[in-house]
């Protein structure tokens, strides 16, 4: 699954900048709708991926402020 999102990041950044390239050459109709496919595959694909890859395995409990969690900061000196 890494190896899909870093194919997919390169991927993306490749097509942002044809996106642009085609831009400088006088077609930004084709140039923006490049970068634009670009930018929605980032958000609706890469995105996701990234988030269930980097939460998997995590609990959430972990992370938040409950009072057993403020308990352990206490006793270790944490404020």
């Amino acid at each position: 699954m890494k190896i899909f999102m870093k194919i997919l990041g390169i991927a993306i950044l490749i097509a942002i900048g044809v996106g642009f390239y085609f831009r400088l050459n006088d077609d930004v109709l084709t140039g923006d709708r490049i970068i634009g496919i670009a930018v929605l595959t980032s958000a609706f694909i890469l995105m996701p991926v990234f988030l269930y890859v980097r939460w998997k395995g995590k609990r959430l409990k972990d992370y938040t402020l409950s009072e057993e969690n403020l308990k352990k900061m206490r006793d270790k000196g944490i404020d």
